[in-house]
């Protein structure tokens, strides 16, 4: 009897390792994701750009988000330098479909939508594609657990997400990603990007995290290198505070050229 159980299990595990291992892929990216889920937030933060010589640039940036629902709504707003203040973006992140985007640009006195091929364009030009500015759906994408890695003296599960098809490789801006999940917190420590040809495209790297009251995390510090091009961009917090009072009329495509 014990002997008839071994094999089974045996056959089991030849006949459908692809299944299981995608599965729990996906738990650990699912899992990951909720390790930073926050119901609001107010923040300022200081977007600096760093070009392949060594100039800078630095954006100061006003971000406020608050869950409705099943749907986040972030309103972000550039306080500095001149040549960008008073331009705004908002975002409203659905759990089940394709987020909708929108920015105003004062110089324009306009409002427009970012449309889907445009989501993957540089973010106010940094390194961050606007598709950075809010969470992945994971539905959109295939998941694969390719082992164990150390990452900066962290135990760190590998998961490799692929976009499903062409449609998301052009939302997104790659084909797909490798992930380094910290296994003791669930915290994503770095995110490897690769182009539509497979060759490494971008790496981001997520640190400074900090435990709030609530038990989720939050990271003080994004940093995105451009393997091809040399460029980086680099993302600190100034101020965070954990929950927010803002209605959500505050939330409004009206709202954008009020700030």
């Amino acid at each position: 009897m014990k002997t008839t159980l071994i094999l089974a299990i045996l056959v089991s595990a030849l006949l459908f390792p692809t299944h299981t291992w995608a599965q729990d892929a996906r738990q650990l990216s699912d899992k990951a994701g909720q390790a930073i889920d926050f119901d609001g937030m107010e923040m300022v933060a200081t977007l600096k750009i760093t070009d392949a010589k060594g100039n800078e640039r630095q954006r100061q940036i006003a971000n406020a988000s608050k869950k409705y629902g099943n749907t986040s709504k972030t309103l972000m707003k550039f306080l500095s330098p001149s040549d960008v203040k008073g331009t705004a973006m908002l975002i409203f992140d659905y759990e089940d479909k394709s987020d909708d985007m929108w920015i105003y640009l004062p110089a324009l006195r306009k409002t427009r939508r970012i449309v889907s091929s445009e989501k993957s364009k540089s973010f106010m030009g940094s390194e961050f594609s606007n598709a950075d500015m809010s969470k992945p759906n994971l539905d959109q994408f295939s998941y694969r657990l390719l082992g164990s890695a150390t990452l900066n003296g962290k135990d760190c599960w590998k998961i490799e997400a692929t976009c499903k098809d062409e449609g998301v490789e052009e939302e997104y801006g790659f084909s797909r990603k490798i992930s380094f999940i910290e296994k003791s917190t669930y915290l994503t420590q770095q995110i490897e990007f690769y182009d539509l040809d497979g060759e490494l495209f971008k790496v981001m790297t997520m640190s400074k995290y900090q435990k709030q009251s609530n038990g989720k995390y939050f990271a003080f510090l994004l940093e995105m290198e451009n393997i091809q091009n040399g460029r980086k961009s680099v993302i600190s917090i100034d101020k965070f505070q954990l929950g927010t009072s803002i209605e959500e009329s505050y939330f409004s495509t009206a709202n954008l050229e009020k700030l």
